[in-house]
C-alpha cells in the first residue's frame, strides 16, 4: 500500500512517473533510494495493465535471463513508497499532462519511442510487409496486437535491418514450435509458428559486417539453431575493409566479423531452413505480385565509401519474399500536451527537466528513450533515470510549495487514486497485475505449458478485476 502523508501535510514529495518500463522503474528506484529528500511517495503509471514494458512484451521468448530482469522491477514496484496503476492512459482527455501535473509534485515521462522508423520506399505498406516492432508484439502477446496478426505461409520471409532485434525476430521465424512451447509465447502465435511455411530467412543490411548493430550473443544464437543452416557469403564479408584485417576494429566488431567468417567456411548441412545473412544491400522497392500482396524486395548493391559510410555501386539485386519485417530503429511519439522535438523525436529536454520554449517546466521531467533518444541497452536507462531523478530532488524545494488537490471538507490531500476513479479512469493496482499473473500461471498449466501470457485486453482486464461494466441496458 502507498504510504500518504498526515492529513493536510505537503511534506511528502508526490511523484508521478509514466511508464513502467526499465527507465521508469529505475526511476521510481532512484527517487526512493536517494536520502537528500527523504519523504517521497511514487505512482508509476502505465498504459497497459501490465508492468515492465519492453521487458514483457519486447524481449523475445526464448529469452528467459534477460526476461528474469522482471525479477529486480518487481522488487522496486512493491516498495511501499511506490504505487503500480496499470490501464491509466495519459496525454488524451480526460488525464492530460496538465491535468496530471496538477495532482503531483512532478511528473516523470518515461514513454520510450513506441513508433518504428520507415524505410521510406515504394510498397512499404505493401499487405505481407509489417514492422519487426508488429511481430515482436505478437509474439509477445502485447494486447494491442491481434492474435492472429500473422500467418507464416510464405516459403521466404526477409528482414531488414542488422541490429539485435532483427536478430531476434529472424530466429524465431526459424524457431520450431516445440523449441518455443516451454516459453510464455502465446497459444495462437505458437500455432501459427508450428504451422509456418518459411524455410528461408534472409536478414539483410545496408552496410557491412563490422558496422552491424548486433551483439555478439546475440549472433552466436542464430548458429546454435537446431534444423537451420545460416548461410554467410565470404565474397559479400570481404567487402568489408574489416574483414581482411579486423585487428583495428572496436572489440565487439571484431568478434562479429570473427564469428561470420568461421561460418562462411562452413559448408551448408542441408537443413530443412536457411537463414541467408546478407550485406551492402540497400533497400530500393519492395515489388507487389497480381493480387497486390508484395512478392519480393529489390536492393541496390553498396560498398564502403573510404569515409565509414556506403556508396551505390550500381548493382541490383532482388530477393523474393512474401514476408517482409523492417526492423530499421525507433522513434519517439509526440505525447499531447507535451513538447516534442520533431527532428530528434524526444520531448526537449536539459539533464531530464523537460523544455517548454527553450526553458524548463517546473514539475516535468522525462527519463529513457524520450529523453535522450532509442539508444543503448537496458542498463543504460538506469544512469539516464538517475540523472533525472537527481535534477527533479534537487528541484523538490520548489516543487514543494506547488499546491495539491485538497478535500473540501477535512482539507486532507485527496489521493489522486481517487481522482482518476472520478475521472472514470478503472485504474489496475499491483494486486490487480498479481491476478494476471495469476490467471496466466492457470491458462499456462491448463495447457500443459509453464505461464502462458494472456494476448487480448478483455482477458486481462478481466483477470485483474477491472473489466469494463455491462453496457446499460435500461429502457
Amino acid at each position: 500500500m502507498l504510504v500518504v502523508p498526515a492529513e493536510g501535510s505537503t511534506a511528502v514529495l508526490r511523484v508521478a512517473v509514466v511508464g513502467s518500463g526499465p527507465s521508469g522503474v529505475y526511476t521510481a528506484e532512484a527517487l526512493t533510494r536517494q536520502t537528500s529528500v527523504p519523504d517521497v511517495t511514487v505512482d508509476v503509471l502505465d498504459r497497459l495493465p501490465c508492468p515492465y514494458g519492453l521487458v514483457r512484451y519486447g524481449v523475445a521468448p526464448d529469452h528467459e535471463k534477460i526476461k528474469s530482469l522482471q525479477g529486480s522491477l518487481r522488487k522496486v514496484l512493491e516498495d511501499p513508497r511506490v504505487r503500480f496503476l496499470g490501464n491509466v492512459a495519459v496525454g488524451p482527455p480526460p488525464l492530460t499532462p496538465r491535468r496530471l501535473l496538477g495532482l503531483y509534485h512532478a511528473v516523470v515521462y518515461c514513454v520510450g519511442a513506441a513508433a518504428d522508423r520507415r524505410l521510406g520506399v515504394p510498397g512499404e505498406e505493401l499487405p505481407g510487409s509489417f514492422s519487426a516492432t508488429r511481430f515482436v508484439s505478437w509474439y509477445s502477446a502485447h494486447p494491442d496486437e491481434p492474435p492472429d496478426g500473422f500467418a507464416l505461409g510464405a516459403r521466404a520471409a526477409v528482414v531488414i535491418g542488422v541490429g539485435n532485434v532483427a536478430v531476434d525476430v529472424a530466429r524465431v521465424l526459424a524457431r520450431s514450435a516445440a523449441d518455443l512451447s516451454g516459453t510464455d509465447v502465446p497459444r495462437a502465435a505458437l500455432r501459427a509458428l508450428a504451422d509456418s511455411r518459411v524455410t528461408d530467412i534472409h536478414m539483410v543490411g545496408r552496410r557491412g559486417p563490422s558496422q552491424a548493430k548486433f551483439t555478439t550473443k546475440e549472433l552466436r544464437e542464430l548458429g546454435a539453431l537446431s534444423g537451420t543452416d545460416v548461410l554467410v557469403d565470404e565474397d559479400e564479408l570481404a567487402l568489408d575493409p574489416g574483414y581482411a584485417d579486423p585487428s583495428g576494429l572496436p572489440s565487439a566488431a571484431r568478434r562479429n566479423v570473427e564469428v561470420l567468417r568461421a561460418w562462411a567456411a562452413r559448408p551448408p548441412a542441408g537443413h530443412a531452413r536457411r537463414l541467408h545473412l546478407r550485406f551492402f544491400l540497400r533497400p530500393l522497392e519492395l515489388a507487389a505480385d497480381g493480387a497486390g500482396r508484395v512478392r519480393a524486395v529489390r536492393f541496390a548493391r553498396t560498398g564502403p565509401d573510404g569515409r565509414g559510410g556506403v556508396t551505390d555501386t550500381g548493382g541490383v539485386e532482388e530477393i523474393p519474399a512474401g514476408l517482409v519485417l523492417r526492423s530499421v530503429g525507433y522513434q519517439g511519439v509526440a505525447l499531447p500536451g507535451l513538447p516534442f522535438d520533431a527532428r530528434g523525436t524526444v520531448v526537449p529536454n536539459a539533464g531530464g527537466r523537460v523544455l517548454r520554449d527553450g526553458r524548463p517546466s517546473p514539475g516535468e521531467y522525462v527519463a529513457g528513450w524520450i529523453k535522450r533518444g532509442p539508444t543503448g541497452v537496458i542498463g543504460t536507462n538506469r544512469p539516464c533515470a538517475k540523472e533525472t531523478a537527481a535534477a527533479l530532488i534537487a528541484d523538490a524545494p520548489a516543487l514543494l510549495t506547488r499546491a495539491l488537490p485538497a478535500d473540501r471538507l477535512t482539507g486532507a490531500l485527496l489521493d489522486p487514486l481517487t481522482v482518476l476513479r472520478a475521472a472514470g479512469l478503472r485504474p489496475v493496482p499491483w494486486q490487480g497485475w498479481l491476478a494476471i499473473e495469476t490467471a496466466e500461471a492457470a491458462w499456462g498449466r491448463s495447457l500443459g505449458r509453464g505461464t502462458v501470457k494472456l494476448p487480448q485486453w478483455d482477458e486481462l482486464l478481466t483477470a485483474a478485476g477491472a473489466a469494463p461494466p455491462p453496457p446499460d441496458r435500461a429502457g
